[in-house]
């Protein structure tokens, strides 16, 4: 058994980062406490009593979260829960502001319909740290959420526009006043299948072929598998008209595929792929070319007046709010169309400024920067590849978005995770905290000491 004082040095590792996590815990509180009120402020001149009741419910979930930490993952990342809590936190912030006062966007109850989702979401990770205690057990199901990760990606697409267009793109499945967009949770289940299956392939997948321009490309019968999610990504682009999704779907495969063989070529090859396949789709596909166009000529008439207005108005909100920002419910971002989902980058931009929404992609780079960490620490290679993929996945969402509203790239129709008002989104990214929590206990977790057997006399006999 392992000696009384090995135990007492882990129980005081595992009891610091989670007294880490707690002070960080507070502080994300604080923040998001001193938002609520400035929001009340800034629209009421007043403190609502509505904002008391909020923020407790806020803090409830994220006190039951830290001790569902304490109990399943002691030894995780002590940033992680914090990060998450604040992003989430500001969300609601948002929400409820969007909510109130004049010109409001969204109804004044979305505010707590996004807590009820905010405690699903958290119930989730709770789930992922009690049920899975090993990540390697995710492995043999790679096939199976391969297949279900595809299944739910194209459900959309073969729905009618009815019940599953959003602005354009099949993104959603709307029934009876409930709407699920089944991406959010498809790209979870395929970042886990795709680990799975690279961590079989990745020796043939490293092998290379000729090399050119100081390159070594890969052979071209290993080529199978980049050509098969080229094709998926060009359907869901086609189909579907998500260019998000589909740039979250090639990205997140070529990004593991890179992690895995270590080939630079890989990526300059799924790059080159992808940008010649959106390239012939906005030729041959009317709609998907409208999105370019939308994207390289917004402020022409005729876009301005019916495709473009959403963008021009995003970017002016933004450009409004300038450096610092006109304050929470000080601003006007409700004038956006959808600025409670798809555009609430920008709501922020023009009531935090520019230095606010610095400071929220800072908080998305901590969260990435402590996923690749766990990547590296971890030593099952499955392990490492899944923590890689879900880092990887949430950095190319955040671009996506936040260079779609702010005209880096064509826009698309995916969500900001935590900030963005919905539940799929929101769920599926407290389940990625609770994937990368667990992956970060497994790599800091001590490990096991040989058996000690006590007062054991060893008997030899000589002949």
């Amino acid at each position: 058994m392992p000696t009384p004082a090995a135990s007492h040095d882990e129980n005081l590792v595992a009891g610091g980062r989670r007294r880490t996590e707690l002070t960080m815990l507070l502080f994300a509180i604080g923040i998001v406490a001193f938002a609520f009120i400035e929001a009340g402020y800034g629209l009421f001149n007043t403190l609502p009593a509505t904002i008391f009741e909020y923020l407790l419910v806020f803090i409830v979930l994220v006190a039951v979260a830290h001790l569902a930490m304490r109990r399943w993952a002691p030894f995780a990342d002590p940033l992680l829960l914090p990060l998450g809590a604040l992003l989430n936190g500001l969300g609601l912030v948002m929400m409820y502001r969007l909510g109130q006062g004049a010109g409001h966007r969204i109804a004044p109850s979305t505010v707590g319909v996004q807590l009820l989702y905010s405690a699903i979401g958290i119930g989730c990770l709770i789930a992922v740290l009690a049920l899975i205690r090993e990540p390697r057990v995710l492995q043999r199901y790679t096939y199976t959420l391969g297949a279900v990760g595809l299944v739910l990606i194209a459900t959309p697409a073969l729905l009618p526009a009815s019940i599953s267009e959003v602005s354009g793109a099949k993104i959603q499945i709307a029934l009876g006043g409930f709407t699920v967009q089944p991406e959010e949770f498809a790209k979870l289940a395929l970042a886990v299948s795709f680990a799975g299956y690279l961590v079989v392939k990745r020796d043939v997948l490293a092998l290379a072929g000729r090399r050119a321009l100081g390159i070594d490309l890969p052979r071209a019968r290993d080529l199978g598998p980049i050509v098969v999610a080229w094709a998926v990504s060009l359907l869901l682009l086609v189909f579907e008209s998500d260019i998000g999704t589909s740039a979250v779907f090639m990205g997140l495969f070529v990004a593991m595929l890179y992690i895995a063989t270590s080939r630079t070529s890989w990526l300059l090859i799924g790059f080159l792929m992808f940008v010649v396949g959106a390239f012939l789709a906005s030729k041959l596909f009317g709609h998907v070319g409208e999105r370019f166009d939308i994207w390289l000529h917004p402020y022409t008439s005729a876009n301005l007046t019916d495709h473009s207005f959403q963008l021009v108005q995003g970017m002016e909100g933004m450009g409004y709010g300038g450096l610092l920002g006109k304050g929470l419910g000080a601003g006007m971002p409700y004038k956006t169309p959808l600025v409670q989902s798809d555009f609430i980058f920008t709501a922020f931009g023009e009531e935090i400024g520019l230095a606010g929404v610095m400071a929220i992609l800072l908080v998305y780079g901590l969260i990435v920067q402590r996923g690749m960490r766990t990547a590296i620490s971890v030593k099952d290679p499955f392990s490492k590849l899944l923590a890689g993929g879900l880092s990887f996945m949430l950095a190319l969402q955040v671009f996506v978005i936040v260079g779609g509203v702010t005209r880096l790239i064509p826009l698309t129709g995916i969500t900001t995770p935590f900030l963005s008002q919905g539940g799929s989104s929101l769920v599926a990214s407290w389940i990625m905290i609770g994937l990368l929590a667990r992956l970060s206990d497994t790599a800091r977790r001590p490990p096991p000491r040989p058996i000690q057997e006590e007062g054991l006399t060893q008997v030899v006999t000589l002949k």
